[in-house]
Formats: C-alpha cells, structure tokens, sequence
C-alpha cells in the first residue's frame, strides 16, 4: 500500500454517494453507460430499438454529484440535454457473470441524470469519433441517495423527470431493452467489474434541453429522487 507521503502531491478524495438511513458513504469507482436501452428513445434518436447487443459509454467517476453539490452548465456546448436514469451500484466485481448471477452484485439504486452536450455528440456521431468530450465532462452525472437493494425487488416502476415543474420524460423501468441483470452480465464481458462501479442503465423518451437556472427534478419508483438547479 502506497503512503500519502509518497505521492507528488496528496490525490484527490475518492467520489463517494450518500446511502439512505446511514451516514456511511459508497465509494464509486468506474461509471458505465448504456446508450439507447428504451424503445422510445433509440426511436427518437434516430435508432432501431432492437435487441442487439447494448453499447456502453463512461463517464470518470468523480462526474457525480450528489445532493447539496453544485452542477454548473458546462463550458463549449450550446445545447445541454438531461437523461433521468436508473443508476445500479455494485458492492462486488467479477467478468463474465451470468443474468441470473448478476443481480447477487447489485448493493443498491438510485436515481441520477446523464447530462449530454448533445450537440457535441452529434458532431461526433458524424465524424465516428469517440464521445467523451459529450458525455464525460465535469459534474455530468448528478446522482440522488442511493437505496440499498437488500429485501427491495429489482426496480420496475415509473421513472419521471420534470423541468421547472413541468413534466419532460415519463416512462416505465420495466420498458428497457435490456434488463438490470442483462445490463451488468453483458458489461461484465467487456470489463472487469469491481466493488464500487455505478451503471447508468438508460433512459425512456423526452429528453430535450436545459437552460441555466433550471430546476431538474426526477424520481424513479420505488428508489428515490434526484434533484439540482442548473448553474
């Protein structure tokens, strides 16, 4: 174990979420992503909401913010768009898991949003290029408390989110393509999954612009709420 004295300077604090009814914290380590895991959406993204095989993206685990945390409108985009999504955090690891072993993972849910410089990533869908510059930015992954998953069944209820009150995405969890358990087992294939990790599992239709002031404020059944005013 390296001492703190033998670095060059003394590294950041790890991210870490808040966990209801406790005042101990879940360290995050890696952020995933699964992109277009909703019918609806894949549709009005101009995709083919089929069953092939889910594609992640990643966001650096020190993209989130909690409650109370502030979450700036980022710099070099002129159109910010929010994703309301079901965020699973894992308390063990493994590569190549089954569905059926991959919920034995899960240590709870939570609500969260994935801000995307959407008209980045648009030039970047053009050009074949990677979207870590439309993704993975900082503060992009606002996240609420997270619920622990122990005696909870798998979420499955609504999922919702509301712009200065008005309603701009309203669906159902149990409308994804791919299931919770088939999101984990299939990113296991492509990387080791450790204690700590976060999935962001996709998002139902509606997603659109913010402005700064926006209240965001979004809720998923039977899990929790996340909610932040846009700087």
């Amino acid at each position: 174990m390296t001492s703190a004295s033998e670095f060059v300077f003394a590294p950041s604090p790890r991210p870490s979420l808040p966990i209801e009814g406790t005042s101990v914290r879940f360290p995050v380590r890696r952020i995933y992503c699964v992109g277009q895991n909703y019918g609806a959406h894949a549709r009005e993204m101009g995709s083919d909401p089929n069953r092939t095989p889910p594609f992640f993206f990643s966001k650096p685990g020190d993209a989130v913010r909690v409650p109370g945390e502030p979450v700036p409108y980022p710099s070099s985009t002129a159109q910010l768009d929010y994703e309301i999504e079901l965020v699973v955090a894992l308390h063990q690891g493994g590569e190549n898991v089954t569905p059926e072993q991959a919920l034995s993972l899960v240590y709870g849910y939570a609500a969260g949003v994935d801000l995307t410089r959407r008209d980045l990533q648009a030039e970047a869908k053009k050009g074949g290029r990677p979207w870590d510059a439309a993704k993975g930015f900082d503060a992009s992954a606002p996240i609420g408390v997270l619920r622990r998953a122990a005696g909870l069944a798998v979420p499955q209820g609504r999922i919702h989110l509301n712009v200065n009150g008005q309603t701009r995405q309203d669906g159902r969890v149990s409308d994804m393509i791919w299931s919770v358990a088939e999101v984990i087992a299939k990113a296991s294939q492509l990387w080791r999954l450790e204690p700590g990790d976060l999935l962001f599992t996709g998002t139902p239709h509606g997603v659109g612009p913010l402005q700064r002031g926006d209240r965001v404020e979004g809720a998923i059944e039977g899990v929790g709420e996340v909610s932040f005013t846009l700087g």
